[in-house]
């Protein structure tokens, strides 16, 4: 079993940045054994990959980060981090962490564990 606490998400202008946090634990996780992934969710739309960081620590990123996003991860604190750069009003979401064993999918229903989700608005 592996837990999932995001944190980092509010509301910020246009431009500005924010760094999401996910700590994972539990007694099987071990961050070079998982692949660590960040999702979205706007309303109304279906959730969306943002990227992830594979259990080589290979970095992945979806075409919509457009390299205003960079995902990094501290092995020795279980976290793996989201910064968001240049953030536009189309950026607001629910963000995800999510996790699974081995490697790096585009598939959100392949992965294991999700956290609760943080918030992210960007105000025009």
């Amino acid at each position: 079993q592996v837990q999932l606490e995001e944190s980092g998400g509010g509301f910020v202008q246009a431009g500005d940045s924010l760094r999401l946090s996910c700590a994972a634990s539990g007694p099987t996780f071990s961050p070079d054994s998982y692949t660590m992934s960040w999702f979205r969710q706007a309303p109304g739309k279906a959730r969306e990959l943002v990227g992830g960081i594979s259990r080589a620590g290979s970095l992945y990123y979806a075409d919509l980060v457009n390299g205003r996003f960079t995902i990094s991860r501290d092995n020795a604190k279980n976290t793996v981090y989201l910064q968001m750069n240049s953030l536009k009003p189309e950026d607001t979401a629910v963000y995800y962490c999510a996790v699974r064993p081995g490697y790096y999918s585009v598939h959100d229903s392949s992965y294991s564990y999700w956290g609760q989700g943080t918030q992210v608005t960007v105000s025009s």
